[in-house]
């Protein structure tokens, strides 16, 4: 008898334990989406992965308090997902989901009203949920309140910000309608200027004029070099497009010079014309444009960086046989094991060697590029075929 009521005593801490802490759902991402609409509630979505430790800690340090359970049990429909399996990928990939744990709050609608990451100490994530679940998030649709015009600061900021990197084209309309007000009413803060330059992408652009006219405003918050350089990068962009010659995936060197160089100068022009031929060039797998283009634009090689050099120096390692850039791209490289050898740098270097005809120096690097590989139990199969080639030659 005594054992029974110990077993009943026990099953009801359990229980009453359980239900402190909160109750996560057990359903569908469509049928959660759907229990929201109904209910006129948000949805919050613990999104973790197994391997994280800051999501082994919320769950249970965090997730079980009394305080957190009652908060959110009566005011969320609560859902965990793993980001790595079933549909918690696709919820990854659609809500922009990189770092664990992230905390995602959705309406009925399926759309994003408020997106937190890290660990949280227990107070911070009762107040979270209590800022989140306030009556501006559950009004209904953000882009139907949006088509509808509404202009509420803070409404448009969260759309901004919760959108820039799923629906760019939607934060940045939200963007335009925030700065149009905004031109009318009170003076930029340090945040405007930062969403601003974030969404500002063309001189065309209905935001370029008021970049131009609150330029004093604007450089209280960066310095005047900053915001000229910004400025130069905008006016450059459109006359990038404009040299392009997609018919035949060239750039018009000399239109791009004539009409660039009067706005920004010589040496500022050439560097962005160096800079959008190596990316249309490797983009289009042009490489003996890429070849000149890089060997123009990393002349002075000290004033990079040695991960920049050594993505230049990879893809001559890959595509290039001219044996003085070959002879150049392995100066880049070695910048780069100099800085710290990585399994991948050394790997690069010992092919350049190869390719240069240095053996000795090309076995020691991919010898030591497969050692750190496996070391690391990262795949060593291009070492390994690196030093077939070089033990067989």
């Amino acid at each position: 008898m005594k054992k029974i009521v110990s077993a009943l005593f026990l099953f009801s801490v359990i229980t009453a334990f359980a239900q402190e802490a909160i109750q996560f759902q057990e359903l569908p991402f469509k049928d959660l989406i759907a229990k929201a609409k109904k209910e006129n509630k948000i949805v919050f979505i613990d999104a973790f992965t197994s391997w994280c430790g800051p999501c082994k800690m919320m769950e249970r340090n965090i997730f079980t308090k009394k305080s957190v359970g009652d908060y959110y049990n009566a005011n969320f429909i609560n859902a965990r997902f793993d980001m790595e399996k079933g549909e918690g990928r696709d919820i990854a990939v659609k809500y922009g989901v990189r770092s664990y744990p992230t905390y995602l709050f959705l309406n009925g609608d399926g759309e994003l009203v408020s997106q937190n990451y890290g660990y949280m100490e227990e107070s911070m994530f009762v107040a979270m949920g209590q800022d989140v679940n306030s009556p501006n998030n559950t009004k209904g649709s953000l882009k139907e309140r949006f088509e509808k015009g509404e202009k509420d600061p803070e409404f448009l900021v969260n759309i901004m910000k919760l959108n820039s990197s799923t629906d760019f084209d939607f934060a940045k309309k939200a963007s335009e309608r925030y700065f149009e007000n905004k031109e009318k009413t009170s003076e930029f803060t340090k945040d405007d200027v930062g969403l601003l330059l974030f969404f500002l992408k063309s001189s065309e652009d209905k935001k370029y004029k008021i970049f131009t006219n609150r330029k004093a405003e604007i450089i209280k918050f960066l310095p005047e070099e900053t915001y000229r350089e910004f400025d130069n990068q905008i006016k450059l962009g459109k006359i990038v497009e404009q040299s392009i010659d997609r018919q035949n995936k060239r750039i018009n060197d000399e239109y791009f010079m004539k009409t660039a160089e009067p706005l920004v100068g010589k040496h500022d022009a050439e560097v962005k014309l160096n800079q959008t031929k190596l990316s249309y060039y490797e983009q289009n797998a042009n490489f003996p444009e890429y070849e000149k283009a890089a060997l123009s634009y990393y002349k002075n090689s000290e004033a990079f960086e040695p991960n920049e050099l050594l993505k230049a120096a990879w893809i001559f390692s890959e595509h290039i046989t001219t044996p003085s850039s070959l002879k150049k791209a392995s100066e880049w490289a070695e910048k780069s094991v100099m800085r710290g050898e990585t399994s991948e740098n050394t790997y690069i270097l010992a092919k350049l060697y190869f390719l240069t005809g240095n053996k000795e120096q090309a076995k020691t690097y991919a010898e030591m590029s497969k050692n750190m590989a496996s070391q690391a139990q990262k795949d060593t199969m291009l070492a390994d075929a690196l030093l077939k080639q070089i033990n067989e030659k």
